[in-house]
């Protein structure tokens, strides 16, 4: 079965989807709706943008859903999944590609998911890290430990786990598991604790706009964070992509399952290789590619 794989926050680059706009007149439409939902020539940032322009809030979200949700519609005919998943972000790109959310409402709902996500950083000083080497089992029980906010938020591959929380309580987890033998415990140079309960204003902020947006009935089944299994009611998806924000994103165990329930050829669809490198890691019997225009 063929499953596509769509990238979270960290793919962006400079220059990024504008072969797509160059050479494909339904590209050039959609981005420039983008623009006007937007509000702004998000066009402008992501083609010809710095490293530090691409990485302000209201643009790194939006970029890299446009590029992914993008290419997946230029694939036309030759798009044909038979199961979906998105890391984090990645998700509402993944919900746009099987028909649960139209490509406006999508641009609409990551917008807001950023603006809220920067202010809830901007509420607390907060922040994540990336630990290499330990199994997660290890990595939870440090964390259950610790006084203060920090917890398993990313489950990236066997061996690598982000966790998310208050600096103070980060700085002694990583202290704490490299004394474990973590083989790396390194602060990551984000703006907040992403995937923990420290994003609840956040969560509040876009339940609202969720709810008041029309999920419809998937093509295919969405392989959902929060969950690791597939999805496919609307309601179901609704109440998931909400708790996503304050709940861990379990990437092992969702592709872990796609590949139980017959997953074999796995496309990454949009910006970067994050996903197929990680793909490796999870399990090498299946195929991991970049989708190829």
């Amino acid at each position: 079965m063929k499953a596509y794989i769509f990238p979270g926050q960290g793919a962006q680059f400079s220059g990024m989807g504008l072969d797509l706009y160059e050479n494909y007149p339904l590209a050039q439409e959609l981005f420039e709706k983008a623009n006007e939902i937007l509000g702004f020539a998000i066009t402008d940032i992501m083609f010809e943008g710095t490293a530090d322009e691409l990485k302000q809030t209201k643009v790194t979200q939006p970029a890299i859903f446009l590029h992914s949700v993008i290419l997946a519609k230029v694939l036309g005919d030759d798009f044909k999944p038979e199961m979906v998943a998105g890391h984090s972000l990645g998700e509402l790109s993944a919900l746009v590609a099987n028909g649960v959310l139209t490509f406006e409402d999508g641009l609409k709902l990551v917008s807001k998911r950023a603006l809220a996500m920067q202010k809830a950083c901007e509420a607390q000083e907060s922040t994540m890290a990336a630990v290499l080497g330990l199994d997660d089992n290890v990595v939870e029980e440090i964390c259950e430990s610790i006084d203060g906010v920090v917890v398993a938020a990313n489950y990236n591959c066997p061996g690598q786990l982000v966790i998310s929380g208050e600096i103070a309580a980060i700085d002694k987890a990583c202290e704490l598991l490299l004394e474990k033998g973590a083989r790396r415990a390194l602060k990551l140079p984000v703006g907040g604790a992403f995937h923990s309960p420290l994003m609840a204003p956040a969560r509040e902020e876009l339940a609202e706009a969720i709810k008041n947006t029309t999920f419809s009935k998937p093509t295919c089944p969405v392989y959902q964070n929060v969950v690791a299994k597939a999805v496919t009611k609307p309601e179901e998806i609704k109440e998931n992509l909400i708790a996503q924000l304050t709940a861990p994103v379990r990437w092992t165990q969702c592709v872990q399952a796609m590949v139980a329930d017959g997953g074999t050829e796995f496309i990454e669809v949009g910006p970067g290789k994050v996903l197929q490198g990680l793909m490796r890691k999870i399990d090498r019997t299946v195929s991991a590619s970049g989708a190829a225009v």
